[in-house]
């Protein structure tokens, strides 16, 4: 039980990652081409599923999408690749599972990030 315990405290983040589910473009350049769905987010970064492999140091602008409820619509950032990892689909493609980390976002857009996971925490502890 102690042990069991420690696992699940043991693991503290800088910043706690929120599940989402957002469309995303990204490019080598800044000229978005391709699309990818970022399925987790934090105020240091993403969790992006590519179509494509990308090299750990790989830098990439990234153009995220939100619902059109919330406070903005797009977030535009340059991102660093920090891990990668391979998956298999359900329907036998491969998806390329891609930890980034923001080098460079515009403040205002830092801000509007922070809240807009801030309300996500608030309605999934509202309705657990």
């Amino acid at each position: 039980m102690e042990l069991m315990e420690k696992s699940l405290t043991s693991e503290k983040r800088k910043y706690p990652r929120v599940n989402v589910d957002l469309p995303a473009k990204y490019s080598k350049t800044n000229l978005f081409f391709k699309f990818g769905r970022v399925v987790n987010a934090s105020e240091g970064g993403l969790l992006v599923h590519l179509p494509e492999e990308m090299g750990v140091g790989q830098r990439l602008a990234l153009k995220l999408f939100f619902p059109s409820r919330s406070e903005f619509n797009t977030l535009e950032a340059s991102v660093q690749v920090v891990w990668k990892d391979i998956h298999l689909r359900k329907d036998w493609t491969w998806d390329y599972r891609t930890g980034v980390k923001f080098v460079n976002i515009p403040q205002e857009h830092m801000a509007k990030l922070k809240n807009f996971l801030t309300n996500i925490k608030r309605r999934t502890f509202c309705t657990a």
